[in-house]
């Protein structure tokens, strides 16, 4: 019978895990230092998948704008700035079957959206100070 041959690790072994070890910490200096998102909060619509517009909250529109895709119609206000949670968006009204669009509610925070799948409409926040006491993920 024949034994084994006796393994040993080679340059070549200890050449890929410096690589592995670099790429990792490579992207978590990528992760990390994205920046606070410091900045304007800023309002993404996005239609069918293109962008159509790009608004500064602070500039927001007295009134509503309006929003259409596939048939659908969505009216988007902006909430009332008074709160502690600053100014935000939200869809007063809208035609779709479903309307999970208009009981998202208020958004007023970066990375927040509404979403109207039947109208494919995507109504997101970018940029703003980030709150470090607010939680990272709400689940239920």
């Amino acid at each position: 019978m024949k034994s084994s041959p006796k393994l040993r690790p080679c340059l070549w072994d200890g050449l890929v895990v410096l690589l592995v070890v670099v790429l990792a910490a490579a992207c978590a200096l990528a992760v990390w230092s994205r920046g606070t998102g410091a900045g304007d909060l800023t309002a993404v619509v996005t239609v069918d998948g293109t962008e159509a517009e790009r608004i500064l909250l602070k500039n927001f529109p007295d009134g509503e704008r309006t929003y259409s895709g596939n048939g659908y119609t969505l009216h988007v206000c902006l909430a009332d700035s008074q709160g502690a949670k600053g100014p935000g968006l939200y869809v007063a009204d809208a035609d779709c079957p479903t309307q999970d669009c208009v009981h998202t509610g208020t958004i007023s925070r970066a990375g927040q959206s509404i979403v109207c799948l039947p109208a494919r409409i995507i109504i997101r926040l970018e940029g703003g100070t980030v709150d470090k006491d607010a939680p990272d993920m709400v689940i239920g």
